[in-house]
Order: structure tokens, then sequence, then C-alpha cells
């Protein structure tokens, strides 16, 4: 077979008419390809009865199944070789839409529209086989699926600049200079580490992000406590603390202006503190859970109400802090404590982890072994977990940037929450896999006193708080039915909020952006799918909804002014907001 010459084989949407001597090399190889696809196809059907019959893999399903197969292949070279006379394909809708392909090289040209075919062929047929397979058990069947969703992203034809068709013409346009540029970019991220995702010149912690005026009020080796300064004249009496986690940077709550969820509940009115909680080093090898609920949420829910003298604070939890906030209060509840949280709101926060989603895959005991392998030093390296959470979404975040900037070049977009994303934490080692055994894979926060902290047991019944829970449509990393759970746990008032969006986006929606909506409904019923059946749908941000939530809890204001100001109360001020650990490595 001789090579093919770069002008004989058009890449453009207009297809151009093939030579005679292309018409006879190209009518070969398929009339070849065709020979070879009978031949293997009547071979199966012959020697098909006398295979032995394995349960899940050779049983009489798979047998049809590798039948329907070649049909299916037969059918598509049909219509490649002779679409006058072939049935039309259907394309699904998931095909239809699938961004990959959107160019319209990938359907103009014969060859790449056959290849994209053919990929869907494939890729359909191994996902249908994870279903259809017997003798497993529902957690194999989706580890498999996970795993073979994983296999089907990687191996898609748009990763690879022989079967890419905007890869081969920009590499013929450009002499080669993308795939040059595009070295650059893969050898960059080889030296860190880790994926780029974004320009990482863009923005900065303290030029363009987490830019909401505050001062450190307070430092300790876990974390510093940051007041935010009041833009309002007067404020409501009881402030408010956010607990962001620890397996991110704080800032996500804090980006541009535009987008903070600080900057917006501070000119509502509210004196907001947020923990920055330190990136973890070799001197927390010992960290585990106690000191987090202990030696942080604890203590700065203690240090805010001696600072300004208040009996108590409205509490937030985002994801993993989320889920200790719910510890936090039933122990105490316990100790008889509780009216030190006037009010607890929980962001995309699991306590039941039964329904925790594919991270549940990253919990068997091969996966802790490593882990242990990885933390020589006591912590997990924050880039082991970027990592993981990308896997979550491989089609978008990692193959799609395979694709544009490493194999076309492509020069990277500014955006601030994919900064954010790739501004990594390192995490205690103790505290992750003991989370990972305790919640994720033995689930025991939902057991009564089956977990305790500093000698306290934990009983999430016992908790009265009133809770605002928020979960997102379609979050990846703690979907929508677990979040709910929580709904089943909590024994106070609550109010459950489903956000449109995910775990990043659903959360990070100011007003002002006009974008996806939440749903609401005074009746919880017995599971999320009958809170949906009879919830009222309302555009936009939830984030009004929310602040009226809190002042029906307690509407009261007193004057901005003595200890809430940063700095002027019994707690001077270390550094300006966002102070130094939000910048360690």
């Amino acid at each position: 077979m001789r090579d093919p010459q770069p002008t004989e084989t058009p890449l453009s949407p207009a297809f151009t008419i093939p030579s005679l001597e292309d018409m006879q090399h190209w009518t070969w190889v398929m009339g070849r390809a065709q020979q070879m696809m009978l031949e293997a196809g009547l071979q199966t059907m012959q020697e098909t009865p006398a295979m032995p019959i394995i349960p899940g893999f050779t049983d009489q399903r798979t047998i049809d199944r590798a039948r329907d197969f070649w049909t299916d292949s037969m059918k598509l070279w049909q219509h490649f070789l002779a679409p006058a006379l072939a049935d039309p394909i259907e394309e699904s809708a998931e095909h239809a839409r699938d961004k990959r392909f959107k160019a319209p090289q990938w359907r103009e040209n014969p060859v790449f529209d056959w290849i994209r075919q053919s990929y869907f062929l494939v890729s359909d047929h191994l996902l249908r086989g994870v279903e259809e397979m017997d003798g497993i058990d529902p957690h194999q069947r989706d580890q498999l699926r996970f795993a073979t969703r994983g296999f089907v992203d990687a191996m898609s034809p748009s990763n690879f600049p022989a079967t890419n068709p905007l890869v081969l013409e920009k590499t013929l346009e450009s002499g080669g200079e993308n795939l040059l540029h595009g070295l650059q970019h893969m050898l960059a991220d080889m030296s860190k580490g880790q994926l780029t995702h974004t320009d990482p010149d863009a923005f900065a912690v303290g030029r363009n992000l987490a830019m909401t005026p505050g001062k450190v009020v307070k430092r300790t080796p876990l974390y510093e406590l940051i007041q935010y300064s009041p833009t309002t004249p007067d404020v409501l009496a009881v402030p408010l603390v956010i607990f962001p986690p620890w397996i991110n940077r704080f800032y996500i709550l804090d980006l541009t202006a535009e987008k903070s969820f600080i900057k917006w509940a501070v000119d509502q009115g509210l004196t907001v503190f947020i923990v920055s909680w330190k990136s973890a080093d070799a001197t927390m090898k010992d960290v585990v859970w106690d000191d987090y609920v202990e030696q942080g949420q604890i203590d700065a829910i203690d240090t805010i109400r001696d600072l300004l003298d208040v009996p108590s604070v409205h509490a937030i939890g985002y994801c993993v802090a989320g889920t200790t906030l719910a510890a936090t209060l039933a122990v105490l509840t316990a100790r008889g404590q509780a009216d030190k949280v006037k009010s607890a709101t929980f962001f995309t926060a699991q306590v039941d982890f039964s329904k925790a989603g594919e991270l549940l895959h990253f919990v068997d005991d091969e996966q802790l072994k490593l882990i242990e392998q990885l933390s020589p030093d006591g912590f997990l390296d924050g880039r082991y977990m970027a990592a993981t959470f990308n896997l979550l979404r491989g089609r978008d975040l990692i193959w799609n940037y395979v694709t544009n900037n490493y194999l076309l070049g492509q020069d990277y977009a500014p955006f601030d929450l994919l900064h954010w994303n790739g501004d990594t934490t390192n995490l205690p080692t103790k505290w992750h896999l003991s989370y990972l055994r305790d919640l994720y894979r033995d689930n025991l926060l939902v057991k009564p006193g089956a977990l305790s902290i500093s000698g306290t047991p934990i009983d999430l019944t016992t908790v009265m708080t009133p809770s605002y829970i928020q979960a997102g449509r379609e979050d990846h990393i703690a979907p929508a039915e677990s979040v709910w759970q929580l709904t089943r746990q909590l024994r106070g008032p609550i109010r459950f909020v489903l956000a449109g969006s995910g775990h990043i986006a659903g959360v990070v929606n100011p007003p002002a952006a006009g974008k996806y909506q939440y749903w609401t409904n005074p009746v919880l019923g017995d599971s999320l799918v009958d809170f949906v059946a009879g919830a009222a749908e309302t555009k936009g941000s939830w984030w009004p909804d929310w602040i009226d939530w809190i002042r029906q809890q307690d509407a009261a204001s007193l004057a901005a002014k003595g200890a809430r100001l940063p700095g002027k109360g019994r707690l001077k001020a270390l550094a300006d907001a966002p102070g130094s650990y939000v910048c360690e490595k």
C-alpha cells in the first residue's frame, strides 16, 4: 500500500472528487476490509456452537452480542461503501450532541464519518456488554462500567492526531507548529506533574482572586481565621462562619468580585468569617478528623462568639467540611452546647455515603494501599486528589485538553474557576485514610455511636439545629440523591434546595449572572424523586432564597462598629486577607 499524499486526501468539509488512481486504491482497501469482515463473521458463526459456556462471558447472551456487533459492523461498512444502497444509520441524541465531534469535518468527510461512527459502534457495544454481564454484584458492575467508560473516552479518535481531521488540517496549515507548541504544553505539564487547564499567568491570589477586604484575626497550626470588613452601616447580630473543604482552597467562594459569595454575603449585611485551612505538611502527619472538629470548627465557633460577644453563629459547611459540620453539631448536642450554632447550611455535603457516586470506586483496598505508599511523610500530595477528580470527568477535564492544548497546540484560555481547580492542597494521610474507610467504605457516620470525636459519640439523629441543605442536580462528586439523604438524618427544621448545575457552578452562582435555576418544596417527601415531583422551579440563583432564610432565623441587627470591624476587637489583625495559608503549597 502506498502512502497517501496530503493533497490526495482532502480534509476540508468540501470533499473534492478523488482521482481514478485514488478510487482504485480505496476500492481495493474497502473491498479487502469487507472480505475480511465477512470471513471473520462466517468463521464466528461456524465455531459458535462448539464454544464452552462460561457464565458472564461466553453464555448465549455473549454469543448474541458478538453476532449483533458483527451485523452492525457490516451495516456500517455497507453504508460507507455504497451509501445509496444502504439503510440510513440512526444516530442517538447523545451521539449527535457529542462535543468531541461537533466540527463538520467529522460528518462531511466520508473517511472521518466512518471513523466516528465506528468508534460509536465499538463503544456502545462495550458499554452494553457491561450492563448485560451476568455473575457480578452491583458494586463490581459499577466499577467495570466506570473503567470501561474511561477506556472508551481515552480511545476516542479525537484524541489521536492521525484520526482527528482538525488536527491533521492544523498540522498541514501550520507546518507542524501546532504539534511543537503542544509538545511544549505537554512537557511543562510533565515537569509539574499536573494537567494544566487554564492560562497559569492570568490569575493570582491577592491580585485578581480573593480580593474581598478583610483581615486575618487568628492563626493556628491548622487554620487562619479571616474576618471581612462590613460594607453596610448595620449588620445582622448573628455572624456567619464559613468552613470550606480543606481538599481545596477557600477562595472558590471568593473568586473575582462578580462571582464572590463572600463579597455578596458581606453586602447583604452579614458579619462574615471564613476558615482558611493549612495545606498539610509533615508537621500534620498525626492530624485526624477529631482535630478538624475540635481544633478547627468548634475552636473557630468559640473564637467568634467570644470576639463578638454573641451566644451563637450561623455556620456553612461546604463538601467535606459540611460532612464535618454535621458531626460537629452532633458533638455539640451531646455536650449540651447545641445553641452555639443558630443555623447550619450545607453546600453539597454528604453524611450517608451509600449513594456517593463514582468516588466509591476509589476506596477499595488497593487504592488505600496506594495512598499509603504515596504518603511517606504523612501527607498526600494534592495532585493525586486533583487527578482523581479529573478522572470523574475525564472527557471534559482530561481528553478535551489533550486534544486542544497538546494536539492542536492552542493557548490556554483564562478561567478563574479552573485556576482554582488546579491550585491543589495536600491532605493529612491519617485523616484521609480514615475518612475513606470510615465514611465512604463503611458508612459509619449514619450509624449512631459508631464514630466518636474525643470520646463523644456521634449521633446525627439528635441534631435539632435549623438546617439549609443545598444540592447540585448535576453534581458528580456529591450526587444530589446522596446529599438529600442528609434530610433523613437531621431532626430540626430543614429547607432543602436543589440547584441547577454541579458541585462548583451549582454553588458559585451569583444572582447577577442570571444562570441556572433551583427547586424548592415545603414537603421533603420520602425520596429525592418525591421532592422533585412536587417542587417549584425558580429561575436564577438560590442565594437570595438562602439570605431570606437566614433572616428568618434571626433578623436582629446592630451597628457595624467595634469588634465588627476586623482587628478592632480583642483579636488584632495579623495580616490582610486572604492571608498566608492560602498561598502555601
